[in-house]
């Protein structure tokens, strides 16, 4: 049997069930917020996922603050799949999604900069994105004691739309 190629695509609603059981395992461990499978259907064609034989191992959103900010999110591997550049392609394929819409500047609140660090995204001050922490971040448990780092990359191609 002939492995295939792991392929990034646009989520379809029948994804919405493997989105959920992967998100929520970083939910559970307080890596990202839980969002339940109603809240993934409504937003269904924000996220990408990642597939291998058919099965979807990965997955992130995009969440548009302005026409040219927009948030990549809620990006989360299936663990027999981690370090293996799922996370990256991933991540490549939001920020061409995002320049072909003619966002010029993409955003992540992560607690592993490294990762982000190695995709060409730098630290910025968490204030930067007032439009975030009132729209998502009032929600979080940790609004007080918030651990994750803001990081942006300004996107090739991005143009004024």
């Amino acid at each position: 049997m002939t492995k295939r190629k792991i392929a990034i695509r646009t989520a379809r609603l029948t994804d919405a069930d493997a989105i959920r059981r992967i998100t929520d395992r970083y939910a559970e461990e307080g890596v990202m917020l839980q969002r339940s499978t109603e809240n993934i259907i409504e937003n269904i064609r924000n996220f990408l996922v990642a597939e291998e034989n058919g099965q979807v191992i990965g997955s992130c959103a995009l969440s548009f603050f302005t026409m040219h900010l927009a948030e990549i999110r809620t990006l989360a591997v299936v663990d027999a799949f981690t370090r293996r550049g799922v996370g990256g392609k991933l991540v490549k394929r939001a920020e061409e999604v995002l320049a072909e819409e003619g966002v010029r500047t993409a955003f992540v609140l992560t607690r592993t900069p490294d990762f982000f660090l190695s995709l060409g995204y730098h630290a910025v001050d968490k204030e930067r994105f007032p439009q975030k922490i009132w729209r998502d971040c009032t929600y979080c448990p940790k609004l007080m004691a918030c651990d994750e780092i803001a990081m942006i990359k300004e996107l090739d191609g991005g143009m004024a739309g």
